[in-house]
């Protein structure tokens, strides 16, 4: 609405001598008023006191006796033949402030008082205990409260939430998850949120790379939520995060194809993000090219195929890792991440999940409310010559239960899954409820920080129903 128009609606409302002719003398607001009594009440109306000019109108002018009879209507529970006629009532004093109560005149500003009845109508409200920004009810849309005018002169109000968090992070009498700062006796040797960003190129903005990446799915029969998240060192020290996560659908109806495809490199190796994003990319984009025969494979159990066909995939993604770290004049090791993928189809009749990589990295199932290692003792204490990933090619096709959950992850996460028993437990707390987290929550249960890990961390977790 334009500010010229805005000020004809305010003369017009106020009924300015200057805003243009008279409403129709059938259609008053006193007509309206009477009306409103006669159906809310037997006793016979009362006309309703003389309102105090607003700043604005000239005294001269009359002004109408209530703008929206909802507000204005008396209340059926006390007759108007009671209502006090007082000084208060004679000063234009508010009728249903309460029998035998002087009441001061209402205030000049109309978003509080007036007789048009806008936002709390002539209800003088005394100051509300504070509330979250999220309770504060807008001006335009009063509470249900007071749509039908009451004696009480304030609204009722929801209760107010807790304002801060729970000290103890295993009980929330309110059922909300709780907040963990971190899991055991020991704080991490880093604060829990970014600091430094990485210095970035004006020339090569196209590189800049986001502390966090969070995504989301429901297909079939299963719920997915994936994640990957700067490491707590590298947030303090300033550098990119070097984990890579990709999610794609290949295809449509019940052939399509959903990849989730991971993969992290050591934080020393000073091409580690570049070889993380590549060898993702080239993976995806072979399986995107196969889609129809890795879907009609999965649906028919051929997973003698499936694990050939996909180790060719992931070797010809490593050949070219190790072509390009020649190009730019990197050691093998230097230029390689693990990868971890996982392929889910789209078709609700068929509950095979087929997960395939190499390096570090871990694949965990938790089911009935305990972890199992689905790959148990996987990482070699020694590199092998023949794989820049430093370990040998994993492949596992497996028939989802119901209320299973499947955690695909980067070595940042496999890690303190393996090795620290508080993680693991957490989690299984966390995801054993009927329902899967939804993304804000499933970020803060990857983000669980123990002492000793500070790595990036990525993973992907499949909910079945």
């Amino acid at each position: 609405m334009s500010q010229q128009g805005a000020e004809d609606w305010w003369q017009k409302l106020y009924e300015d001598p200057e805003a243009g002719p008279e409403p129709d003398p059938g259609d008053t607001l006193d007509h309206r008023f009477r009306s409103a009594v006669v159906v809310v009440t037997d006793a016979p109306p009362a006309r309703p006191p003389e309102p105090v000019p607003l700043p604005g109108q000239r005294q001269s002018a009359p002004a109408p006796a209530a703008a929206d009879p909802d507000l204005t209507a008396p209340d059926p529970k006390v007759p108007p033949t009671r209502r006090p006629a007082g000084p208060g009532a004679a000063a234009g004093a508010d009728p249903r402030a309460g029998a035998g109560a002087d009441v001061p005149a209402p205030p000049s500003d109309p978003r509080r008082a007036g007789p048009t009845g806008y936002a709390l109508g002539d209800v003088t409200v005394p100051p509300e205990p504070p509330v979250s920004e999220w309770e504060t009810p807008r001006a335009e849309e009063p509470p249900a409260a007071e749509a039908e005018p009451v004696p009480v002169p304030v609204p009722e109000q929801a209760p107010v939430p807790e304002q801060a968090p729970a000290p103890a992070p295993e009980s929330a009498p309110d059922g909300r998850r709780p907040e963990v700062r971190h899991l055991g006796d020991r704080a991490p040797t880093y604060a829990a949120e970014p600091g430094s960003l990485p210095v970035a190129d004006p020339a090569d903005l196209d590189r800049q790379i986001p502390d966090t990446v969070l995504e989301g799915a429901r297909h079939g029969t299963y719920t997915l939520r994936a994640a990957s998240v700067r490491g707590d060192s590298a947030r303090y020290r300033g550098e990119a995060r070097r984990d890579f996560l990709l999610t794609a659908r290949f295809g449509t109806g019940d052939d399509a194809l959903v990849l989730v495809a991971l993969a992290g490199g050591d934080r020393a190796a000073p091409g580690a993000r570049e070889a993380a994003a590549e060898v993702c990319h080239g993976v995806a984009s072979a399986i995107g090219r196969s889609q129809e025969r890795l879907a009609a494979d999965i649906r028919s159990g051929r997973r003698d195929a499936l694990r050939s066909g996909l180790q060719r995939l992931t070797d010809r993604g490593y050949g070219r890792l190790r072509a390009r770290a020649a190009e730019l004049g990197l050691a093998e090791e230097d230029y390689t991440a693990g990868l971890r993928g996982l392929l889910l189809p789209v078709d609700p009749q068929c509950r095979t999940r087929v997960c395939f990589g190499t390096g570090a990295g871990g694949l965990f199932r938790l089911r009935a409310g305990q972890w199992q290692d689905l790959e148990p003792g996987s990482e070699p204490r020694e590199p092998a010559p023949e794989d820049p990933a430093y370990g040998g090619f994993r492949f596992r096709a497996s028939v989802a239960r119901p209320g299973d959950t499947l955690l695909l992850c980067s070595g940042g996460l496999a890690d303190p899954m393996r090795e620290a028993a508080l993680l693991p437990a957490a989690l299984a707390a966390r995801w054993s409820e009927p329902e899967p987290p939804g993304l804000a929550a499933f970020l803060a249960d990857t983000q669980l920080r123990l002492k000793g890990y500070a790595d990036d961390r990525t993973a992907a977790a499949v909910w079945e129903a």
